[in-house]
C-alpha cells in the first residue's frame, strides 16, 4: 500500500468518526439546516427547505419553471384580495384575518417586484426578450415601479463592481436618499432611522412620489399614458361604486406601505460594506463580500425536548420559526430573495428558478472562478444588523 492510499485511507476513516459523532450529538453542528435535518422528522423537511431556503443534506432538487414563480406570485396577490375583500364583506370575526391577508397580497406583489420584475430585467424569465420586457412594463404599472427600461439599465449598473455600493449604485442610492443612513455613524442610529423610516409618513410619502414619477412620468409618453388611464381608471370606478374603504385596505395599503417597509427591508439586507481595501480594489473578492445569504430560521434547540426545560426550548424554537422567520419569509425575503449573493455571482444563469439547490450546489463545489466562498447570515434581523454595523464602520461610499 502507498503512503498516499494510506493517507487516503486515514482522512477518510477520520471523516467517518466525525460524521458519527456529529450524528450522536446533533446539536454541534456548525449549519442549522443540518441540524433541523438530523433532529426532526422527513415529512417537515420540503417546509423547512422552504422556510429557510437551505436544502437539506443529500436533498434532491425539485426544478421548477420560471413559469412557476410568474404564476405563484399573481395567485399569491389575487388570494390576498379576494380573501381581504371577503374579510370586509363578512366583517365580525373575520375581520381577524385581515392583516393576514393584507400580507398575503404584499407577498405577492412583492414576489412580483424582487423575482419576476426583476428577472424579466435579466432576460432570463421567458424565452423571447420582448415578452420579458411586456410583462416587465405591466408590472411596473400594476406596483407603480420604474419604467421597466430605466430598471434594467440602472440594474446593469448594479452587477457591476465598478459600481455597486458607489453614488451611481440603484442600492446605494436608497440607503442614502431614502433611508437617510450615512456611513460612519453609530449602529444604534443608522437602525434608529431604519425604525423610524417604517413608521413616518415623510418617509413613505418620498418614496411614493419617487415611484409615481419614475412609472408614470416616464421618458416614455406611450407607457405614462397606459398608466395614468389605469389608475385613473381604477380610483374612477372606485368613486362610481363609492368603496373607498375596500380600495384602501385591499389595494392601497398593501401597495404602497406594505410594499414599501418589505422592499426596504429587502433591500438593507442586500449588501454589506467590506473593508475599503476590498472595495477599492473592486475584483471578485468585492462581489464575494459585498453580498450573504440570508436565511430565515435559527439552530434547533441542544437538548432533548423529552425534559421540561428541553420541551420548553423546543416549544420557542418553534413559535420563532412559525412567527417571526415564517414572517420573514412571506413578506420580506420572498421568492430568492435568501440567496441574493447566488444571483450576484451568477447573474445570467437561469437556474435561479431552483435557487435553493443551485446555490447550495455551487457552495458544494466551491464557488468555480470565484476566490471566496459563500457568506451566510441566519436570521433577517442579524442579518440588517451586521450590513448596519458594516455601514457603521464605513470610511466613506
Amino acid at each position: 500500500m502507498s503512503i498516499a492510499t494510506y493517507e487516503r485511507e486515514i482522512s477518510a476513516k477520520e471523516d467517518r468518526i466525525a460524521s458519527d459523532q456529529a450524528e450522536r450529538a446533533p446539536a454541534r453542528f456548525a449549519d442549522p439546516r443540518a441540524g433541523m435535518h438530523h433532529r426532526l422528522p422527513g415529512f417537515v423537511q420540503p417546509f423547512l427547505t422552504w422556510l429557510t431556503a437551505r436544502p437539506a443534506p443529500g436533498e434532491t432538487a425539485k426544478a421548477h419553471s420560471s413559469h412557476y414563480h410568474v404564476v405563484t406570485a399573481f395567485a399569491a396577490l389575487i388570494a390576498g384580495v379576494a380573501f381581504s375583500l371577503a374579510a370586509l364583506e363578512l366583517g365580525g370575526f373575520w375581520l381577524i384575518a385581515l392583516p393576514f391577508m393584507m400580507i398575503l397580497s404584499s407577498s405577492g406583489m412583492g414576489k412580483l417586484q424582487a423575482v419576476v420584475f426583476h428577472h424579466c430585467a435579466h432576460g432570463t424569465v421567458f424565452r423571447e426578450r420582448s415578452t420579458n420586457r411586456r410583462v416587465g412594463e405591466t408590472i411596473s404599472i400594476l406596483l407603480l415601479m420604474k419604467h421597466f427600461d430605466v430598471y434594467q439599465h440602472e440594474h446593469m449598473l448594479h452587477h457591476s463592481p465598478n459600481k455597486l455600493l458607489t453614488h451611481e449604485d440603484e442600492f446605494t442610492q436608497f440607503v442614502m436618499n431614502l433611508a437617510g443612513l450615512r456611513p460612519g455613524l453609530p449602529k444604534a442610529v443608522l437602525w434608529r432611522r431604519v425604525m423610524i423610516s417604517f413608521v413616518s409618513p415623510f418617509f413613505h410619502l418620498r418614496f411614493l412620489l419617487a415611484r409615481i414619477s419614475s412609472c408614470l412620468l416616464s421618458h416614455s409618453t406611450v407607457h405614462n399614458l397606459i398608466g395614468w388611464a389605469a389608475w385613473g381608471g381604477l380610483f374612477y370606478i372606485t368613486w362610481l361604486t363609492e368603496t373607498w374603504v375596500q380600495m384602501t385596505v385591499v389595494w392601497l395599503i398593501p401597495v404602497v406601505i406594505l410594499l414599501q417597509i418589505g422592499t426596504a427591508l429587502r433591500t438593507l439586507c442586500e449588501h454589506r460594506f467590506p473593508e475599503q481595501e476590498v472595495i477599492n480594489a473592486r475584483g471578485k473578492t468585492f462581489v464575494c463580500l459585498a453580498t450573504a445569504g440570508v436565511f430565515p430560521g435559527a439552530p434547533v434547540p441542544e437538548k432533548s425536548a423529552m425534559t421540561p426545560s428541553g420541551l420548553a426550548a423546543w416549544a420557542g424554537w418553534w413559535a420563532a420559526m412559525l412567527t417571526v422567520h415564517l414572517f420573514a419569509r412571506v413578506f420580506v425575503l420572498v421568492g430568492d430573495a435568501p440567496c441574493h449573493d447566488f444571483h450576484h455571482r451568477r447573474p445570467a444563469s437561469r437556474r435561479w428558478t431552483d435557487y435553493i439547490h443551485a446555490r447550495q450546489k455551487d457552495a458544494d463545489s466551491g464557488c468555480p472562478t470565484y476566490p471566496l466562498g459563500y457568506i451566510e447570515t441566519w436570521g433577517l434581523r442579524q442579518a440588517i444588523d451586521e450590513n448596519l454595523a458594516s455601514l457603521s464602520t464605513a470610511s466613506r461610499i
